[in-house]
């Protein structure tokens, strides 16, 4: 059994790094694809909106809901063991999904996929950190990124060119031969690693964190449908603050806590997990709200609008498969890399917000800033949390990253979505032309709702430029502390 490779890194870590990029190739593609199968699956399998909602919700519910309990079992059990049982589930999933007969057994497989989509984002970020040298984490954890944003900008294309060619269900089994491909390849290149004390699992931890996450996740959900002060709504925010209060008090007095909450006690890990919050809650409410955009003002269509937020996944993987990002992290040093990064991300929603209704140029400017941004960002990010924590806690690590992001994507989402309904009083700009009697008044429905989607950037904008700023700060400050205790020894 390994838990490290030392400090030389595995000798066949690209390699392995190639295959860890694949198995988390397929829950990335599989999130965006499902977005543009919508219309297909409200057609030839007669779902209800509620029926859409459930498709997608029951994935992210249960993904977000246990990625801390598969990070605690990837570090106990062997995070190779997690990373198979991981593709496997996802790739049972997949098949059920493509094959499924009536919106129940979709939404029952999506559940499925999605405990198989916690195991392996948690174990894909845990296994990098062991096979890599201290050196070399910064690019691997950068191409890792990379690949999140390769999957994001291929995702709605692959669907579209899936649905111009097959049934809808195809989508769905487009994973299964990427899921064996790189479960083949698990099994034999991917090196074993686990916490070498053994600790006992915290099954009650396990429990809580589950659902008071889902809880949490759910509640922001179903935020914007319902109405934030429903009953539904308020009931699920008071379950979700019981139950991680109770887990906060469980792992504060339990021997071996899944989550050690002297983990928060680290400014750089503060300052870290702050700032994938605010940048995820800015990024993901902006870029939900700029697909409208262009669709809906512009006039693309689904596969026209994927190709057009293409140059930020590119710029992304570009500045991290060459190096350049992790160059100019190790040069200028992670808090400023992480403060520069999300500055430049601030100013391309800034960008977007004062330059789309002008067509695309502003908004090819806006996606060229958010993706130089994000490459210098999230990766230093990541590799904040991840150095942090104590190695045989790689995957408890890997699931908080993953934990936050879920938290501040469905956060961003229903906060600006929100802001854009309080500026934009129809159900949705479809409903409102169709509502609009004349040219003059589908004018005004345009140029009201163009409104609210620039307020909505501009708090986005300033979102992440405060995480940007704070999380740099902590940073900072933490690297001062460690630097004047050297020099105090």
């Amino acid at each position: 059994m390994s838990t490290s490779s030392g400090l030389q890194g595995h000798p066949q870590r690209w390699i392995v790094l190639g295959v860890i990029c694949l198995a988390q190739l397929t829950v990335l593609l599989d999130n965006t694809v499902l977005n543009v199968a919508i219309p297909s699956l409200t057609r030839e399998l007669d779902a209800s909106t509620a029926d859409i909602q459930w498709m997608i919700n029951a994935y992210s519910l249960v993904q977000s809901g246990l990625l801390l309990t598969a990070g605690s079992a990837a570090d106990r059990y062997g995070r190779k063991k997690m990373l198979i049982a991981g593709l496997v589930l996802f790739g049972v999933g997949s098949l059920v999904a493509g094959l499924a007969q009536s919106t129940g057994q979709l939404i029952a497989a999506r559940a499925g996929m999605g405990v198989g989509g916690a195991l392996l984002i948690t174990t894909t970020l845990a296994v990098v950190m062991q096979i890599f040298s201290p050196e070399e984490q910064p690019r691997a954890i950068g191409i890792w990124a990379a690949v999140n944003a390769l999957g994001f900008a291929t995702g709605p294309l692959l669907g579209g060119f899936m649905l111009n060619h097959f049934w809808w269900g195809a989508i769905f089994l487009i994973n299964i031969p990427v899921a064996a491909l790189a479960l083949v390849a698990a099994v034999v290149l991917v090196p074993e690693s686990k916490n070498p004390r053994g600790d006992r699992p915290d099954l009650l931890g396990a429990l809580l964190s589950t659902v008071g996450m889902a809880a949490l996740v759910y509640a922001i959900i179903s935020g914007p449908a319902h109405g934030w002060t429903s009953g539904r709504v308020l009931l699920t925010v008071a379950v979700a603050v019981v139950v991680l209060a109770a887990f906060a008090y469980w792992e504060n007095r339990v021997p071996y806590p899944m989550l050690d909450l002297d983990f928060f006690r680290d400014r750089r890990f503060t300052g870290a997990v702050t700032g994938v919050v605010l940048i995820t809650f800015g990024m993901a409410g902006s870029l939900f709200l700029l697909t409208q955009h262009l669709q809906f003002v512009l006039g693309y269509g689904p596969l026209e609008a994927g190709v057009r937020t293409a140059p930020l996944a590119l710029v992304i993987v570009a500045l991290n498969f060459s190096g350049l990002a992790a160059r100019w992290t190790k040069r200028l040093g992670m808090p400023v890399s992480i403060g520069l990064g999300m500055v430049l991300m601030s100013a391309g929603l800034v960008s977007i917000a004062s330059l789309a209704s002008g067509g695309y140029a502003g908004t090819l400017v806006g996606l060229l800033l958010i993706g130089a941004g994000a490459a210098m960002a999230n990766p230093a990010m990541a590799h904040a949390i991840m150095s942090a924590i104590p190695p045989e806690k790689a995957g408890v690590g890997a699931g908080i990253n993953g934990t936050l992001g879920e938290f501040g994507n469905g956060l961003g989402v229903a906060v600006l979505g929100a802001v854009l309904s309080s500026r934009f009083a129809a159900v949705s700009l479809p409903v409102g032309l169709a509502a609009a009697s004349s040219a003059e008044e589908r004018r005004k429905v345009t140029d009201s709702f163009s409104a609210g989607l620039e307020v909505s950037q501009l708090v986005g904008a300033v979102a992440v430029l405060a995480g940007g700023l704070l999380a740099a700060a902590l940073l900072w400050r933490a690297e001062r502390a460690d630097s004047e205790m050297v020099v105090a020894q």
